[in-house]
């Protein structure tokens, strides 16, 4: 398992950290998704053989409010 943090812009308010997490948790070997809204972050724990950045920040970015920085 690897974790690592994305910036996530355009995030203000709980509903938005619910979508951001509900989106990258949905993915195929995302073990877990936490946002942290004071400090416009996800913290991401994947399986990279499963899912890479590039995956999750379509996820975010297909949203639309939001940007998922890499």
């Amino acid at each position: 398992m690897t974790e690592k943090t994305f910036t996530v812009t355009g995030m203000k308010c709980v509903h938005c950290k619910a979508k951001v997490e509900d989106a990258l948790n949905s993915l195929k070997g995302v073990d877990s998704a936490l946002v942290n809204l004071d400090d416009a972050n996800v913290t991401v724990k994947y399986d990279e053989t499963q899912v890479v950045p590039q995956d999750m920040k379509e996820a975010v970015d297909d949203l639309g409010r939001f940007e998922m920085i890499l």
